[in-house]
């Protein structure tokens, strides 16, 4: 089995008969090692290393069943354990079925948000999760995610651009080791409102946003029309890019960087990073998904964990 290069050793946690099945299935030389994590390094070498799930698992590629709900589940927790008491120092999630979790009860919209409910202090604070949208070429953060266009002009306030805007700055200045974060911020209207004319919520909310975390010290500017953000010369000017909603985020970076995107969730005390595509059931289980993304993802994490830890 080929090492991937430029990361740290990681194992999987997973129930390891899956992970033999599926490399029996497609002929793959892909050893198994079951391993505790301190053991994860040493077989990381000759073999795939997996901490064992306490439960094994059913599934049957490209066939969403309810019934592997708890296993992932079990996964995402026992990462984000392992990672908060010292015996990982990251954690990289694959993409989950968020339906299929949903079915079987999971109550949360997806995985960022388990993720801060996993990440809940002793106090009983949930810190605020940013879903960020990294690869060399543009990062992008959406400062709504998950909700319907329609919600976006209520859910957008000054206080929830501020607060996404320092803990964006806060995580490039401490793990990206960017000394001044330069934060571009699209308006929500086409070109940025014209001036009111065109919607007021980028006169109203987003231009106050802008000072308020300029006043704070912070480097951000516009806003700025989104349709004109992403070109090459564009990119040349901001180190991150704040988006109002999911798709004026997402839709640049998956054209610039499709295969080399990785989710980044910035405000949580663990770094965590994932490919940014979903689960493609469709070609699930054929050994022709590519995965570069999965492969920055594991390089990304490398790069942004604490010294001497093993990746999971």
């Amino acid at each position: 089995m080929a090492r991937v290069p430029e990361t740290r050793p990681f194992f999987v946690v997973a129930d390891p008969a899956v992970l033999r099945a599926a490399a029996t299935r497609l002929g793959a030389d892909a050893p198994v090692a079951p391993v505790t994590p301190e053991e994860a390094a040493r077989a990381f070498g000759t073999a795939l290393p997996v901490v064992a799930l306490a439960t094994s698992v059913a599934a049957t590629p490209g066939s969403p069943d309810p019934r592997s709900a708890s296993g992932t589940i079990a996964a995402i927790e026992t990462a984000v354990a392992l990672t908060r008491c010292g015996r990982a120092a990251a954690v990289v999630t694959n993409p989950i079925a968020k339906h299929v979790l949903h079915a079987a009860g999971f109550s949360h919209p997806g995985h960022t948000e388990f993720l801060a409910e996993l990440a809940r202090g002793a106090d009983g604070s949930v810190p605020r999760p940013v879903m960020m949208i990294w690869s060399e070429a543009l990062a992008v953060v959406p400062v709504t995610i998950h909700i319907p266009l329609r919600a976006v002009p209520d859910a957008l306030t000054v206080d929830v651009i501020v607060e996404t805007g320092r803990i964006v700055a806060r995580d490039l200045r401490e793990r990206f080791g960017i000394a001044a974060p330069r934060l571009a911020l699209a308006g929500l209207n086409p070109h940025a409102g014209e001036s009111g004319s065109l919607g007021s919520e980028d006169r109203d909310v987003v231009e106050p946003a802008i000072a308020c975390l300029r006043a704070e010290g912070i480097d951000a500017s516009g806003p700025y029309p989104a349709d004109t953000m992403f070109h090459e010369r564009a990119r040349q000017g901001y180190d991150v890019a704040l988006a109002m909603y999911h798709d004026q985020a997402l839709i640049p970076i998956k054209t610039i960087a499709f295969d080399e995107g990785v989710n980044v969730t910035l405000g949580l005390p663990f770094v965590r990073t994932s490919p940014d595509h979903g689960t493609a059931f469709d070609i699930a289980g054929r050994g022709i998904a590519r995965p570069d993304s999965l492969i920055a993802a594991l390089k990304l994490a490398s790069r942004l964990a604490p010294a001497g830890g093993r990746v999971t």
